[in-house]
């Protein structure tokens, strides 16, 4: 068998031979006529012309002698092509066979007919190189089997693997059904800002950039909660963002660290009314993007037509693991943690409210759902309104299914003198190293004392993508991050 360098060596004297002839291996421009799924769905009106021109990338090349078969693909259909010596030029005939290669991206002008075989073809009797390809497809049947050059060479893992192919569409799918579904409601669509002096909205380590023109560092957001906010303190009462978020975490199959995450903002609703609003959206959106509610994630079996179930925070953990999160102290949590065999980390400043967290993380693992979690104490959560009947709680509730969070939602804090005690108390956090407690962001402060409606926000990320699909999250990335190639 030749080598990668032999068979690359063979096609630049291909691509030569081409100039020789006086043709431009790269032309820019192409006299394509129709999209192979078009010939085929009008295959009895187009077999009434005397010439089309099609093109695509030569996926097959069979026959020898003077009949040459080939099957040529143009993202919407693959289509049959046949070149005859003694039904076309000789010179071209020829030019093709010595010169043609699997990969190559190439225009073909004839007319169409039907094999014996019954096989919709497409009669030959021009053809021009478009794409001179130098490097071989891998084998169709063998593909590419590591798992990591199946990601970093995804260009090709898309060509062979249709499965990959249809994740795409199913995700442009997805985010353009939540579009569907707030414009619809009477949501706007609105962009703000990636680059941020402060970062807030979420508990996360953000990413840190320099901008030269301004000599200052800067931050790359980790939610854009703070400022759809702001425009809810302007006036706009239903607003939504679809955009990238930048979280430097850990990197797991529900977890990356550039994703795409949307959020919306609604005035003069609550978190109760929220949840209503989330359920029927989540129908809304499975449905158009995998016409279906009924859905295999993991080891559960998940219907969200079903009635979804309500989940109290302090009653579950206490429930699944006997600790009453209310009158526990951090070396109770941990001595918990560590009889559970919980893997928690230690890091930056691990506390109270860490250790808990992780606690609930393990009890959340075992709910099927679909449900909401709510009564979550104020301490977990800085941006969320307090229970008027009980101080201690914030109007908050989480999407459980399939044992993970799949979104985020709360009757906002519009109230800035407790808005800036919690931040005060999240700057103590960091100040004891807690890197994922949130900044203080005074100026967002500011802008909530010139009055923000009460309002729902509601947030989630491409994880629910993932978990639908039942992949992990990086398969569902177009081109996920990887380090570079040694």
């Amino acid at each position: 068998m030749a080598s990668f360098e032999e068979i690359r060596k063979v096609r630049i004297e291909k691509l030569n031979k081409l100039l020789s002839k006086g043709l431009n291996p790269y032309p820019a421009k192409t006299d394509k006529e129709y999209s192979l799924n078009e010939v085929i769905e009008k295959f009895d009106e187009l077999s009434k012309k005397k010439s089309l021109t099609l093109a695509g990338r030569v996926l097959a090349i069979r026959g020898q002698g003077a009949l040459v078969f080939i099957n040529i693909s143009d993202g919407t259909a693959l289509f049959q092509g046949l070149l005859k010596k003694d039904e076309m030029k000789a010179e071209d005939f020829d030019l093709f066979v010595e010169t043609a290669d699997l990969g190559d991206f190439i225009e073909i002008t004839g007319n169409l007919f039907i094999t014996k075989k019954g096989q919709q073809t497409l009669q030959i009797s021009t053809w021009k190189i478009l794409t001179k390809s130098l490097r071989p497809l891998p084998d169709k049947w063998d593909g590419l089997q590591d798992e990591e050059e199946r990601l970093r060479k995804r260009y090709l893992d898309v060509m062979f693997n249709p499965e990959v192919k249809d994740l795409i569409i199913k995700r442009t799918k997805f985010w353009n059904a939540f579009r569907e579904f707030l414009n619809l409601k009477g949501f706007i669509e609105v962009e703000t800002p990636i680059l941020e002096n402060t970062t807030g909205g979420a508990e996360a380590k953000p990413f840190i950039t320099h901008h030269n023109a301004l000599g200052l560092d800067v931050y790359l957001r980790i939610s854009p909660e703070l400022w759809l906010k702001r425009l809810m303190v302007a006036g706009f009462p239903k607003v939504f963002e679809i955009g990238r978020i930048f979280r430097n975490e850990g990197m797991d199959a529900e977890h990356l660290q550039d994703y795409t995450q949307m959020e919306c903002y609604q005035a003069y609703s609550n978190y109760e009314e929220g949840m209503k609003f989330v359920e029927e959206m989540y129908k809304f959106v499975a449905e158009k993007t995998f016409n279906t509610l009924k859905f295999k994630i993991k080891n559960f079996d998940i219907d969200l037509e079903k009635k979804w179930e309500v989940y109290d925070y302090t009653e579950m953990i206490k429930k699944m693991t006997g600790v009453d999160i209310t009158k526990s102290d951090l070396k109770t949590i941990e001595k918990k943690l560590q009889e559970l065999k919980v893997d928690y980390d230690k890091k930056d400043g691990f506390n109270l409210n860490r250790g808990i967290d992780n606690l609930w993380k393990y009890c959340r693992k075992q709910i099927a759902g679909p449900g909401f979690l709510i009564n979550v104490p104020v301490m977990m959560e800085p941006l969320a309104k307090r229970m008027e009947s009980n101080p201690n709680l914030v109007e908050r509730f989480q999407v459980i299914l399939a044992g993970s969070e799949m979104g985020k939602g709360f009757s906002e804090l519009n109230d800035p003198l407790d808005q800036m005690e919690r931040f005060k108390e999240q700057a103590k956090l960091r100040e004891e190293g807690d890197l994922e407690a949130q900044m203080t962001d005074n100026e967002f402060v500011e802008a909530l004392e010139y009055g923000m409606p009460p309002s729902f926000g509601f947030g989630l990320s491409e994880r629910l993508f993932s978990f639908l699909a039942n992949k992990p999250l990086r398969d569902c990335q177009i081109f996920p991050l990887l380090r570079p190639k040694k």
